[in-house]
């Protein structure tokens, strides 16, 4: 059956979850529109995707179902309410304020791995309220699929150098950018390697412009949306606390963290910007405990790598709106304030 879906971001950073769907739901010959507010507002995606411009177009749209890559989601527009995230836990907070907190917004959480689908199978299991189907992740189908002729540019630009990618979250308290400057500056002075800049959108505008004077012959500057490209061109990535972390190592590569919140074994974790070049040494040389580490992790998160988890996607919200997940329960009385600060932040009140 042919329908017309919602994609729905809040941030940029949506983008790149949402276009492998819309990929997928075009070539299942489905409609597909895109409705981006607050920090996403303006953004498109590529092929016939139909922009969504206000609340009362999305209303009227009535789709079978919003795929939200952001905490929240208009409740108030038609259509099953599915969950893809916008990115993995990386333990930024505690587990009930932060990746495992449930909004009483969602019908279906489609999850990205063990390690998030047992949580959210259990809270559903006692909320009744929501499904959940471990289906990957939408963005990382093309980490897996296809040429990727920007990630080929960046190998060209590197000239056989090996690459390195550095990434930071904008949560000050965990972000590596104002203190790694001077050290990756350095590095890319020197012309070793080849750098792969980006940062979290929402990171100090100052910040951006002292990275992006780095570019040139030994480094890029790499925007959100081209994320997936950066990691399939570099070698080892250098970050914090941000979700790229668990992005690059379901490729099983090196991942150098500095002063990571919670720090695991497959990460090479440091706190002294000055131990960097000894880090990355010992990243482009690998011991084998540390690439077992890196695949154990690689399994738990997102152990799919068939480029397949947006047609998993589409799979699991047919099988909720057939019924073949079982019966909901309705949606907790305490997430009513939740929906109407939803209706308040996109503007929408009825006719």
């Amino acid at each position: 059956m042919m329908a017309d879906y919602l994609l729905f971001g809040t941030e940029r950073y949506a983008l790149p979850i949402l276009q492998p769907l819309a990929d997928a739901l075009q070539a299942a010959g489905h409609g597909v529109h895109a409705w981006f507010v607050a920090g996403a507002q303006g953004a498109t995606l590529r092929g016939p995707v139909r922009p969504v411009a206000d609340a009362r177009e999305a209303v009227a749209l009535r789709p079978r179902a919003v795929f939200s890559a952001a905490n929240g989601v208009p409740t108030f527009v038609q259509g099953a309410k599915v969950q893809l995230f916008h990115g993995f836990n990386v333990e930024k907070r505690d587990a009930p304020r932060g990746h495992f907190r449930v909004r009483g917004m969602f019908d279906l959480y489609c999850t990205q791995g063990p390690a998030t689908t047992a949580p959210f199978a259990a809270l559903a299991a006692r909320e009744g309220h929501f499904k959940v189907v471990e289906t990957g992740w939408p963005k990382l189908d093309p980490l897996f699929r296809g040429d990727d002729p920007l990630a080929d540019a960046w190998r060209g630009e590197a000239g056989g150098r090996p690459v390195v990618m550095f990434a930071s979250t904008f949560t000050e308290r965990l972000s590596a950018a104002p203190h790694l400057f001077d050290a990756i500056a350095a590095q890319v002075a020197g012309g070793e390697r080849f750098w792969l800049l980006t940062l979290h959108p929402k990171c100090p505008e100052a910040l951006f412009q002292r990275y992006r004077a780095l570019c040139g012959q030994n480094a890029a500057f790499v925007d959100t949306v081209d994320l997936v490209s950066a990691q399939r061109a570099a070698d080892v990535l250098v970050a914090d606390t941000t979700s790229v972390v668990s992005e690059f190592v379901v490729q099983r590569k090196p991942v150098v963290t500095f002063r990571n919140r919670a720090p695991k074994p497959h990460m090479l974790d440091f706190d002294d910007p000055s131990d960097l070049a000894g880090l990355l040494a010992q990243a482009f040389d690998p011991p084998a405990p540390l690439l077992a580490a890196l695949a154990a992790y690689a399994d738990d998160i997102h152990p799919r790598r068939d480029g397949l988890s947006s047609q998993r996607v589409m799979a699991a919200t047919e099988a909720l709106l057939a019924g073949r997940l079982g019966s909901l329960r309705r949606k907790p009385w305490g997430s009513a304030l939740r929906r109407l600060q939803n209706r308040h932040e996109l503007g929408y009140w009825g006719r």
